[in-house]
Order: structure tokens, then sequence, then C-alpha cells
């Protein structure tokens, strides 16, 4: 059974599972239905997704898919380091509009399970950094949004200065929160 800790948003959870090591290297069963299930985490996970960012300080987000794909996500780094990012954009929820940003790593093997309903993003700390991250709705570009990830409202620290993060074109141009359709309620 991994360890589960909450955040400052309850329902966004950090995930640590095992790892059973030795002399040859380790082993870490990393998602397991009937363990999540027995700690009342009931996910269907459809589709696994990877990526590589090249130089530190990519950032990739913040995005969501809204209903009826809105997805789940479980994050996990391989190779290198992230600031891992989760913003509330459930519009009734006593946290609309806070983040939690959490740092994961190969080394300290932690996850983010991320629900529907919160925007998320990442910026990469190391090159050559490799995320993987589980969702529970296939990829859908009719119901693909994103949130600006330098809002003033939100508050992120992205640990660097954002003139040095590198982005896509399309995440230059999401809106911010106050000018962002309600998706969730």
């Amino acid at each position: 059974m991994p360890n589960l800790e909450d955040t400052a948003i309850p329902a966004v959870k950090i995930v640590t599972p095992k790892r059973l090591g030795d002399h040859r290297g380790f082993f870490s069963e990393t998602w397991s239905r009937e363990s999540f299930a027995a700690a009342g985490l009931n996910l269907d996970f459809v589709q696994d997704n990877h990526s590589l960012s090249g130089p530190a300080g990519t950032l990739r987000g913040l995005h969501f898919q809204s209903p009826p794909f809105a997805q789940d996500k479980l994050v996990r780094v391989t190779r290198g380091a992230i600031l891992d990012v989760a913003v509330d954009i459930r519009a009734s929820s006593p946290t609309f509009g806070l983040h939690v940003a959490v740092e994961l790593s190969a080394q300290n093997w932690k996850q983010l399970l991320v629900p529907a309903g919160f925007a998320h993003g990442f910026v990469t700390l190391e090159p050559d950094t490799e995320v993987l991250y589980k969702v529970t709705a296939p990829y859908a570009p009719q119901s693909d949004h994103g949130l600006a990830f330098d809002d003033p409202a939100l508050g992120i620290d992205w640990r660097l200065p954002l003139a040095a993060l590198t982005l896509s074109e399309k995440d230059r141009k999401h809106p911010r929160l106050d000018a962002m359709p309600r998706f969730f309620d």
C-alpha cells in the first residue's frame, strides 16, 4: 500500500509508493487499483502519458479537460525533477483559485494525485526530465483547456524568473482565472 499524504487542498494527495531495493536496484509498484481502492481512491485510468523536457525551466501547463472528459491525473517523475502544481478551478469550492505545489523527482519517488476540477502544470527543475502520468479520461481536443501560468491572482512561485521559462505558444495564451469560463461547479 502506498503512503498517502494530504496537501493544503485535501482533494490533492501526495502518493509515495514503496520501493524495495537491493544490490541490483529497486522494484516499486507505482499503481495498483486494489491498493488505491483500499485507500478510498477508486480510479479507472485509461491512458498513460510520457513527456521529456530537454532544458530545465520547461513549463507545461496549466492544463485541464472539461466534462465529460475531465481527468484525474497521477503524476510521477522517472528522471530529473519538477515542481508540480494543481490549481483548484471548482467554482463552488472553498479553495477555488488556490494551488498546491509539490516537488516530484526520481529521487524522492513522490507522485501527485490531481483530481478532475484542477488545472495542472509543472516546471522542470533539471535538464532531461521525464514525467509519466496516468489519466482517467482519454484526450479530447474539444474539452482541452488551459489557465494562464502567470496569472498574478494565482500567486504561483515557479522558482525561476518567468522570462527564463520555456513554454509552448499555446501555453502562453491561456486566459486568467477571472476571464475563464467556469467548467466545474
